[in-house]
């Protein structure tokens, strides 16, 4: 039985400004020198993927944390990051790239959101029921004539922060109410479209969920995030993407670390406890 994505409500968040400069007495020339050096000290340590940079590939068993609510905080020893993509900056990503992290962008892909800037974009015809979580509701996988393009903006805004790969939620709206007819047919379509999304912008993108599909869609994607495989006895589906040497990134939010890392381990998977809002706090295998 399919379950919600573990999120919380967003606050705003601050987001510190840089000091105003004082006043230069450079030469013109001098200045433009001092513009070029600059340049060259800020440009992403991490480059975009193409011919000669290509696309991350996470492997079984590599540590990460996910965080999606509260200020982020970059403390975490691991080299994977996942975090919210539209309340992290550019200079957020950078700051995780400087310190030797690959990070990913958590979209909402299969839902509507009032608190996000773009929510007027999505007609009213797309939004089916409420989904459990407070101003969210199921959209119509169907229509990918309408959705297409709103998620080629969200997928766009990842790539130009520097994320090095994408998280879409809800991606087994078909298991659910929503309002509407959807079949197992219209998840892979979307779930597909949402890969060549990714994969078009040089991204990498995990599959959240949907584990009665995992069989048909583990080549069309880079690794898989889970929730709570060990508390329904699920975390066997997964062995696909260990098998094809790709991360399977996985938590738990009621189980304790001693009720499931011993499995987590022997299955590859990279797991942790989590609480549910996803603050920072982590407890890893």
């Amino acid at each position: 039985m399919a379950r919600p994505a573990a999120r919380t409500a967003r606050g705003i968040r601050v987001t510190a400004r840089a000091p105003a400069r004082r006043g230069s007495r450079c030469s013109a020339l001098l200045v433009v020198l001092c513009l070029l050096l600059l340049a060259g000290c800020a440009s992403d340590p991490a480059p975009r993927p193409g011919p000669d940079h290509p696309r991350w590939l996470p492997t079984p068993g590599t540590p990460w944390q996910w965080q999606l609510s509260d200020r982020l905080d970059p403390t975490a020893d691991v080299p994977v990051y996942d975090i919210d993509g539209f309340e992290n900056t550019a200079d957020d990503v950078a700051r995780l790239h400087r310190d030797g992290r690959k990070v990913i962008c958590y979209i909402n892909a299969g839902s509507w959101e009032d608190f996000r800037p773009d929510q007027a974009d999505y007609p009213a015809a797309v939004r089916g029921k409420p989904n459990g979580w407070r101003g969210e509701r199921w959209l119509d996988i169907r229509r990918l004539d309408v959705l297409r393009p709103l998620l080629e903006r969200r997928f766009d805004m990842c790539r130009d922060k520097g994320f090095a790969a994408v998280e879409p939620d809800l991606m087994d709206a078909y298991l659910n109410d929503t309002g509407f007819p959807l079949t197992a047919e219209h998840q892979l379509a979307f779930n597909r479209m949402l890969a060549r999304l990714a994969h078009e912008r040089g991204l990498s993108v995990g599959l959240k969920n949907d584990l009665p599909q995992i069989p048909e869609l583990v080549r069309d994607f880079d690794f898989a995030v889970n929730e709570e495989c060990a508390q329904y006895e699920e975390c066997a589906l997964l062995t696909p993407f260990i098998k094809a040497g790709k991360a399977v990134f996985h938590v738990e939010y009621a189980l304790s670390t001693g009720e499931f890392c011993a499995q987590a381990r022997r299955l590859g998977l990279s797991s942790m406890r989590k609480r549910l809002n996803l603050d920072p706090w982590r407890q890893p295998c």
